[in-house]
C-alpha cells in the first residue's frame, strides 16, 4: 500500500526501507475508535478486503450489507421504497434488479431512493460506532465514500483497486450485469485514478490474495495501541 502525498503529509505517515509507506501509530493520543474509510469502485475487490480486515480482528460496518438487511424480506425500509417506485418489491423484499432498471440513468429518482436509504444506514453506522466505542480501529466499509462526502467524516482512507481489465472481468460474471449497465455504474463514481490520488492506503487487488492480505495487515497493525 501507499499514500497520496497531498493527504498522507498531513498524517505522520512514514516510508519503510523496503519503500512501502504507513502512518506511524497513533497511540492512545487520537480519540477512539480511530475510523478507517474503505472504498473502491465496482469490482474492485472491495468486500474481500473488509472480510481480510475481519480476520484481523478490526470491526467491520458494511454499508452494503446494511442496506441488502433494510431492502431484504421485512426490511424497515421496503414499504417506503415500494409506497414511492410501485411494483420493486415482493415477498424477498426489493427487487434490486428492477429498482436498478428505475433508478439507473436517472439521478432525480436516484436522488429520491438515496433520500430513503442513506438516512437508515446512518443510523445503522452510529449505532456500530457506538457498539464498538472501546476498540482501537474500525472500518466503514462504503461505496461511495467520495460520492457523498463521507470521507470528511473519517480519519483516513484506504482504497481498494485494480487494473481495469480485472475490473470489468469481476463485475461482468454478475448475474444480470450486461456492459450498459457496468457504464451507467461507473458513470455515478469518483474514476478509480482520483480515488487512487485521494487515498491515504491502497489495497492492490490484483494480485494474489496473500498479498493483500499482507497489505491489511500492515494497515491494520498501525492503529493499534501498544
Amino acid at each position: 500500500f501507499r499514500r497520496a502525498a497531498a493527504r498522507g503529509t498531513r498524517r505522520g505517515i512514514a516510508r519503510d526501507s523496503d519503500g512501502m509507506t504507513h502512518y506511524k501509530r497513533p497511540g492512545s493520543r487520537l480519540r477512539r475508535p480511530f475510523i478507517l474509510g474503505l472504498t473502491g469502485s465496482i469490482g474492485m475487490g472491495k468486500s474481500t478486503a473488509a472480510t481480510m480486515f475481519e480476520r484481523e480482528g478490526v470491526p467491520v460496518f458494511d454499508a452494503d450489507a446494511e442496506v441488502h438487511r433494510l431492502q431484504g424480506p421485512r426490511g424497515a425500509l421496503v414499504a417506503a421504497i415500494e409506497a414511492r417506485f410501485p411494483g420493486t418489491t415482493g415477498p424477498r423484499g426489493v427487487d434490486r434488479q428492477e429498482l436498478g432498471r428505475r433508478v439507473l440513468g436517472n439521478r432525480h429518482e436516484l436522488a429520491a431512493l438515496e433520500a430513503i436509504v442513506h438516512p437508515a444506514v446512518g443510523r445503522a453506522q452510529k449505532k456500530f460506532l457506538a457498539r464498538h466505542r472501546a476498540r482501537d480501529v474500525v472500518v466503514l466499509d462504503i461505496p461511495l465514500l467520495f460520492e457523498k462526502g463521507g470521507w470528511h467524516r473519517v480519519g483516513a482512507v484506504a482504497v481498494v483497486t485494480a487494473p481495469m481489465w480485472i475490473q470489468r472481468k469481476r463485475v461482468l460474471r454478475r448475474p444480470g450485469m450486461t456492459n450498459a449497465k457496468f457504464k451507467a455504474i461507473r458513470g455515478l463514481q469518483v474514476p478509480d485514478r482520483v480515488k487512487r490520488a485521494r487515498a491515504d492506503f491502497l489495497i492492490e487487488t490484483g494480485r494474489p490474495k496473500s498479498e493483500t492480505h499482507r497489505q491489511i495487515r500492515r494497515i491494520a497493525s498501525c492503529f493499534h495501541t501498544q
